[in-house]
């Protein structure tokens, strides 16, 4: 299994359009093969950093994901609106 964790801080006059895009993004998602989750997070302490937790159920069909249209599509989207990109992990499951 490989997760994911993506998070950015999204400037305040964009976080309603930032969310609105994510929410298309997991609706899209998650109807496709290989995704076991992935959701959209806002934080509690800071509500302007929104991180998407995913689950794959290979790398395989991680790279499959981000050549979707609605990734291409979307993610690019939300690159001007967010004020840090604090970055993409992705990790394999050892245990």
């Amino acid at each position: 299994m490989i997760r994911v964790i993506a998070s950015k801080r999204v400037k305040e006059d964009k976080l309603q359009e930032v969310l609105r895009i994510t929410e298309e993004l997991v609706r899209e998602t998650v109807k496709e093969k290989g995704c076991i989750s992935y959701e959209g997070y806002q934080d509690i302490n800071d509500p302007q950093k929104i991180i998407i937790l995913e689950a794959w159920e290979s790398e395989e069909d991680l790279k499959a994901h981000q050549e979707t249209d609605h990734f291409t599509r979307l993610v690019p989207m939300m690159g001007d609106m967010t004020e840090e990109n604090y970055g993409v992990n992705i990790l394999k499951k050892v245990f």
